[in-house]
């Protein structure tokens, strides 16, 4: 009789248990959250780093930022070479080598500090996957503007034909990776950006074949990133809707130094410009008017005052916030005392943003057709004129 009551009490114990077990069960995943769900439903920006990898280092690092309610997007290319102090290594090196090092978290971290945002979510591809996804889906649509003929490494040759072409996996891999000596300055990296940008207009050209559940365990595999199956399809299914059209790469832009027989890329400013245009870019995408990031525009800087070489500093800032500066010199003359942003196109909101990036308040608006005789510089074909007066310090207007 005593064993039989001791073998009910375990039983009972033991039910009891299961039913707390159980319960702490259903808690745990009625309290889960999906965090990219979140972000979508709190009508916040998606913020993904993505790295191509290649041997084990970076090919290329882009941070997108992608806002649903308008399918505006940004993206912004750190090259492998840019030069910082990294704590983690306790030295000056090149942010490629933290990533060979200490792998793709920490390297999130550090392009975090550089870039002066939270960024949740990593996508991280070896060249050969992505290749490999390329042929999943077809193939991915770019435009060749000539056609490519060179020698590669191996002895054989790269042939690329021009005009809209469907790159396979193989063809993909040559188009990011061959180098012309022909090339205009950045053209490697920007066929580097022009890749991954098809890579999300495919996936939202397939994406009922794609996103199924039969064919997405495929594409799952090809990527390595920090959240779960369901959430990375809910990631890319959304970034596949970004209105790719209107993106517009930027690029870190840095003076070069040698350190330790290494070439190194230091952001101008101590990385503080680089901040400034990543917090100004962002806060473009969430703002209804969307004309400030419709295209790339041009701008001439003139130098109205006897300070050697502002206007070629300057032009070097506004490249870096995504500005076509197309000519630099100087003024008619040394005495402007007060800065001066010249809108030939008649828009507002975006002489605005133009005068943002040294914060200029002088903004005159005149007309595209002018005399020779105009103050206001010698280009009828750019969009701004910009005049620097003596109240510059170089990086703003006092």
């Amino acid at each position: 009789m005593r064993h039989m009551r001791l073998d009910r009490s375990i039983i009972f114990l033991v039910f009891i248990l299961v039913i707390l077990v159980s319960a702490g069960i259903v808690l745990a995943l009625a309290m889960r959250t999906d965090p990219v769900r979140d972000s979508l439903s709190g009508d916040k920006l998606l913020k993904v780093l993505i790295v191509i990898e290649q041997d084990g280092s970076p090919l290329s690092t882009y941070v997108l930022a992608y806002y649903p309610g308008s399918k505006r997007s940004a993206m912004f290319d750190i090259p492998g070479e840019t030069g910082l102090i990294i704590g983690s290594l306790n030295r000056v090196d090149r942010i490629d080598v933290l990533y060979k090092e200490r792998g793709i978290r920490d390297y999130k971290l550090e392009i975090e500090k550089l870039t002066g945002i939270d960024v949740p979510f990593y996508l991280a591809m070896t060249l050969d996957r992505f290749s490999r996804l390329a042929d999943l889906l077809g193939g991915l649509p770019v435009f060749i503007p000539v056609p490519v003929d060179l020698p590669d490494e191996s002895g054989s040759r790269i042939r690329l034909p021009s005009g809209a072409v469907n790159l396979d996996g193989d063809k993909l891999k040559s188009y990011v990776t061959y180098s012309d000596p022909l090339d205009q300055e950045n053209e490697a990296a920007a066929r580097k950006q022009r890749a991954v940008l098809a890579l999300f207009r495919s996936l939202g050209d397939n994406a009922q074949r794609a996103f199924g559940k039969a064919f997405f365990p495929a594409v799952r595999d090809c990527f390595q990133a920090n959240i779960d199956d369901e959430a990375l399809s809910v990631l890319l299914r959304e970034l596949s809707q970004m209105d790719a059209e209107r993106l517009v790469p930027q690029r870190v832009t840095g003076s070069l130094r040698m350190v330790d027989e290494k070439q190194m890329l230091f952001p101008f400013y101590d990385g503080q410009l680089l901040k400034d245009i990543v917090r100004q870019t962002l806060a473009g995408l969430a703002t209804e008017n969307s004309s400030a990031q419709e295209r790339i525009y041009s701008i001439e800087i003139l130098n109205g005052t006897r300070s050697q070489g502002l206007a070629r500093n300057t032009s070097e800032l506004y490249q870096s916030f995504g500005y076509d500066v197309i000519r630099v010199g100087n003024a008619e003359n040394f005495e402007y005392d007060k800065t001066v942003i010249i809108d030939r196109i008649g828009n507002e909101s975006v002489a605005n943003a133009v005068a943002t990036v040294i914060r200029c308040e002088n903004i005159q608006s005149v007309s595209a057709t002018f005399s020779e005789d105009d103050e206001y510089g010698t280009e009828s074909i750019v969009d701004f004129t910009i005049i620097l007066g003596s109240d510059f310090t170089g990086r703003y207007v006092r």
